[in-house]
């Protein structure tokens, strides 16, 4: 293949724009913010999941602290009745005296066991609430970070979008100038060799490869003529001659 010598040259701008739109994909996708924002997610999602366990939990105590005062109320409740039965002289049976009054001193040891059951259960159900205040507070802390990593990785992305559309609009300039064959040929082995299909000739080394070329190479690059697309031995990239060839 055949190429102006300057079009050559000017590949080498073409190469220098790709390969810095692949350091920017490469920064786009290393930003430490990407790390930041896995790891929080992590941590909302764990908390999060604390935060409903212990909702539901909560809940739960709630029922059960209803029942156990309703179970209060209820031996409350007949303990009166039987109370006032007593009082109002109903029972003249001393043999059914006796049974009430048994009966209401049950009810009352009934009535306190059952009272301490809620004392427990609302201490229970305290100290839940206390863990869901807790865990609420920290969710909101967490994702307040997870907000402003965002926030910062959203505006390096505008950054960089922004450095990539310039560069990509070079590209297209630069490209143009290009012939079609020789721009095909550097799109293959681009993409046959990590991203770089031109590299300069300097001082007899190849800066695709870093190898610095042989005698022979040498001799038969130098008898190349200017408009000969010359590939590099090594890496097979193409090899563009300057004035600082060494040749």
């Amino acid at each position: 293949m055949n190429a102006a010598p300057a079009d050559q040259i000017r590949l080498l701008d073409v190469q220098a724009l790709d390969l810095r739109l692949s350091q920017l994909a490469h920064r786009r996708n290393s930003l430490p913010e990407h790390a930041e924002i896995e790891t929080l997610t992590k941590d909302l999602a764990q908390l999060r999941d604390l935060l409903v366990a212990a909702q539901t939990e909560e809940s739960d105590t709630a029922r059960e602290q209803i029942k156990a005062e309703q179970d209060v109320d209820q031996v409350r409740q007949r303990a009166v009745r039987d109370q006032q039965r007593l009082d109002s002289g109903a029972v003249s049976s001393p043999k059914d005296l006796e049974n009430l009054q048994r009966e209401i001193v049950s009810l009352a040891k009934r009535q306190g066991d059952l009272e301490d059951v809620v004392l427990e259960v609302m201490e229970r159900r305290e100290s839940i609430q206390e863990r869901i205040a807790e865990l609420t507070e920290r969710v909101s802390s967490v994702q307040a970070k997870a907000d402003d990593a965002t926030a910062r990785r959203d505006a390096a992305f505008e950054q960089i979008d922004g450095e990539v559309a310039t560069v990509t609009k070079e590209r297209e300039v630069a490209s143009a100038t290009i012939p079609a064959d020789l721009l095909k040929l550097y799109e293959k082995l681009r993409v046959q060799s990590g991203g770089v299909g031109a590299a300069r000739l300097y001082q007899r080394r190849c800066e695709g490869c870093q190898l610095e070329l042989n005698i022979t190479e040498v001799n038969e690059v130098r008898a190349a003529a200017p408009d000969t697309v010359v590939r590099c031995e090594n890496c097979r990239r193409i090899l563009v001659r300057t004035s600082e060839s060494g040749l």
